[in-house]
């Protein structure tokens, strides 16, 4: 996943209390403890057995640019897994996620209104409701497209709408050429 996908996993990761592991020996031991064996690790990351408990052994240290990309996706992926919960648990009942983006966003509402699409940066604090909807559609594995969709529907909400204030006509809020998108705790 990019764009959508990696900035929910960003935002959940500034909520580590710890820094995952740096080297690749202290990656791969972490590894190892987690999936309990030098096998499952070395099938996981497409290794020889051999290469990894090299590794665990700081008999390697410098990783080839594609394993230390995997290693370090599959490292953070499994990092402080209840931290990881906690605070998506927050942001689905409490706090909410704030929303900054620049992007090409207009909408649809009947003929007389100024629906043209432009660019825009935004930075918008949506409710929980939206916030429990997003990390619910990524855990499901929804696409990228879906994860855009259930923010456009917040922006529409809480940007264009004001919270049922205004706008209250608008039906569809398009939202493409995106050049940036982060999430907030």
């Amino acid at each position: 996943m990019s764009g959508f996908g990696d900035g929910l996993d960003a935002a959940v990761r500034k909520a580590f209390t710890r820094p995952p592991p740096r080297s690749a020996p202290a990656q791969m031991r972490y590894l190892v403890r987690q999936l309990k064996g030098t096998r499952a690790v070395a099938r996981m990351l497409r290794v020889s057995q051999r290469t990894v408990e090299r590794y665990v052994k700081d008999q390697i240290r410098k990783p080839r640019p594609d394993l230390a990309a995997r290693l370090e996706s599959e490292v953070i992926k499994r990092w402080q897994p209840q931290i990881r919960a906690k605070a998506r648990q927050k942001a689905a009942t409490a706090s909410g996620i704030v929303l900054d983006t620049r992007a090409r966003i207009g909408y649809t509402a009947p003929i007389g209104t100024t629906d043209e699409d432009r660019i825009r940066h935004l930075t918008v604090a949506l409710p929980p409701r939206y916030a429990a909807r997003l990390f619910e559609a990524q855990e499901q594995g929804a696409t990228e497209q879906r994860l855009r969709e259930i923010a456009a529907e917040g922006l529409r909400d809480m940007y264009f709408q004001d919270g049922g204030r205004r706008a209250g006509q608008l039906e569809q809020v398009r939202f493409t050429d995106i050049e940036h998108v982060e999430f907030g705790l």
